[in-house]
């Protein structure tokens, strides 16, 4: 089912997520939703990977030339993250390790020597007056460990949020996969 007009909102971190709270210190938060046709899968693990699936070329443009500037600095780049995943180092997607799963949420991220972060996927039912409707939220919160991290996320602080806006608009856009139901 393709909708053109389901707009991306910036909202607070969700209160039921995991993520919320997870560091005593965050040097990133924030949290994107965008409303689910009522005929969506449910399975957060899904979503994420549909999502994930569904980056546009520019976004891998992006993760080059990241990886051409940080590898100097020993931060892992998307290429060793993708080959610890054929290694059989824990269960990803995409680039990012799967930390926990729960029927409304999974939460993804990954532990370097600059920084840890944590991605989540969280479908959350809202309900307004009569009416009930799903919605997809990823909330990312990330913790520097140094000045490396504190000065990597500044860098990319902004393309994150364009990343991330750009993956949901775009997996709207698609069409999300159907329940079996």
């Amino acid at each position: 089912m393709q909708n053109h007009d389901w707009p991306v909102h910036c909202v607070a971190l969700p209160s039921e997520s995991r993520v919320n709270g997870l560091y005593q210190t965050t040097h990133l938060a924030d949290a994107y939703a965008i409303r689910l046709p009522s005929d969506a899968i449910t399975d957060p693990e899904s979503l994420a990977r549909f999502v994930f699936g569904q980056q546009a070329p520019w976004v891998a443009r992006l993760m080059r030339v990241r990886d051409a500037l940080v590898a100097g600095f020993g931060v892992k780049t998307s290429r060793q993250l993708q080959n610890s995943a054929v290694s059989g180092t824990g269960k990803r997607i995409g680039i990012f390790r799967i930390y926990e799963t729960s029927a409304q949420e999974i939460l993804l991220g990954e532990d370097d020597k600059h920084l840890d972060f944590r991605l989540s996927v969280l479908r959350q039912t809202r309900t307004d007056g009569a009416e009930s409707a799903s919605y997809l939220i990823v909330s990312t919160v990330v913790h520097c460990h140094n000045r490396l991290g504190r000065a990597y996320i500044l860098l990319i602080a902004p393309f994150h949020r364009l990343v991330v806006q750009s993956g949901l608009r775009r997996a709207a856009r698609i069409g999300w996969p159907v329940s079996a139901e």
